[in-house]
């Protein structure tokens, strides 16, 4: 009887040993890193390389008062607040052509902002036709963080009747500067 007893009390022994939970805690640490990104695109082309813009001036009118080009989107999208600058990217037009001329940039295309979702301000009265020069010029400042925000801009060509006929042309360059 004590051999059973033994047995029993052994099997018991077991089977606690076996219902009993062993619990086990591991941990991890999970880190987010941040940067600063800021992006400024095209809407058409989604890239930062726009559309070419084309300006034919074939009448004396054309001459005189100037031709308009149509209306250009950009977006920028920031995890910082921003500012927007404009510059050519020389202070006179490449020219090709069958004369040797010059022909400078700044008094001959203009540039104006038609629509402004930034949240920020346009400057140097950009809300009206102003001249592009190769030197930075604050377009909009004050631009809110976010995704998607848009502004417009239109150009405006207007050369005088003091050059000869062939094809000016410059890169106008736009910059966008967290602040």
């Amino acid at each position: 009887m004590i051999r059973i007893l033994s047995i029993l009390s052994l099997f018991c022994l077991l089977s606690l040993k076996l219902s009993a939970q062993s619990t086990t805690v591991v941990t991890q640490q999970v880190d987010i890193t941040l940067t600063n990104i800021i992006v400024l695109e095209f809407s058409s082309t989604g890239t930062n390389t726009g559309s070419a813009v084309t300006m034919p001036i074939s009448t004396i009118a054309n001459y005189s008062s100037g031709v308009t080009s149509s209306t250009y989107q950009l977006v920028a999208a920031s995890t910082k607040a921003f500012n927007i600058q404009v510059k050519t990217n020389a202070a006179n037009f490449t020219y090709t052509g069958s004369y040797t001329t010059t022909m400078p940039v700044s008094g001959k295309l203009k540039l104006q902002v038609t629509a402004n979702g930034t949240g920020g301000s346009i400057q140097n009265s950009f809300s009206s036709y102003q001249s592009l020069t190769s030197a930075n010029q604050n377009l909009i400042t004050g631009c809110t963080t976010g995704n998607n925000k848009t502004f417009s801009i239109q150009y405006q060509a207007l050369p005088g009747m003091s050059y000869p006929a062939g094809t000016y042309a410059t890169s106008v360059i736009y910059t966008a500067t967290q602040q």
